[in-house]
């Protein structure tokens, strides 16, 4: 019988000791400046020091899963009325993205509708993505990740649920569309193809009169509030 390898020390290349972090990404499409389209926007904090931001983030508790701790860490960042979808992302695992201990973090994308309402601390903030300030380690490449994954979902999933009012006009779930892609949506356009596809459906209700006048706006709603795919071969295909 062979005797079984040693086990490896810090002498042998591994490491004495491992920290594991969760980090989420939260998205919402908010109106950043009056009449400008809104803009993808991500939730921030400011770093412990004051001098720059980070993603909402913390240590794993022992009885909790990680999805529970992303949902916790960013509870305690901020008083969000609702996040509606919320999944893992990636693992970021290189070994020096951290001064110090080694630490491996567990990423989440996590989307919040357009109205819901966030109640945040002076030590938060909603950042758009295409002007980020200076974030701490690899955030920003965790961000850009979390805008990569939603944009090939909105191609297709219903996943623009999660970023949408219960009930809207078309013409608002196309900028949805719009700030999350990075490029333009036609409304029509988008109409037909996720009345084809079974996402929305027309609510037979009618939207305040927007401030140029013309005729209420239909309202719609999206047909389910689950994440499922719509179309294995997307026809909305992001360019990022």
């Amino acid at each position: 019988m062979s005797t079984p390898p040693p086990r490896p020390s810090s002498s042998d290349g591994a490491s004495a000791a491992l920290r594991v972090e969760v980090l989420a990404a939260v998205f919402q499409v908010r109106e950043v400046e009056p009449e400008v389209a809104p803009a993808l926007c991500v939730l921030l904090c400011r770093t412990p020091d004051g001098s720059g931001w980070s993603l909402p983030g913390g240590d794993v508790v022992a009885d909790e899963t990680l999805k529970a701790t992303a949902r916790r860490l960013v509870a305690d960042t901020v008083e969000i009325e609702k996040i509606a979808h919320l999944e893992q992302l990636a693992v970021f695992s290189a070994p020096n993205r951290v001064p110090g201990v080694r630490t491996i973090a567990s990423t989440y994308l996590g989307l919040v509708p357009s109205d819901a309402m966030a109640t945040l601390p002076s030590s938060a903030s909603w950042q758009p993505v295409d002007s980020l300030p200076e974030v701490a380690f690899d955030h920003a490449e965790i961000i850009d990740a979390a805008r990569h994954r939603l944009a090939a979902k909105l191609s297709y999933t219903n996943i623009a649920f999660a970023l949408a009012p219960e009930r809207f006009p078309m013409s608002q779930l196309s900028e949805i569309y719009c700030a999350a892609l990075g490029y333009p949506v036609d409304t029509t356009n988008l109409l037909r193809i996720l009345s084809r596809r079974a996402v929305v459906v027309s609510t037979g209700t009618v939207g305040k009169t927007g401030r140029s006048g013309g005729r209420p706006p239909a309202l719609y709603a999206f047909a389910d509030t689950r994440l499922r795919v719509t179309d294995e071969f997307a026809t909305l295909r992001p360019p990022l």
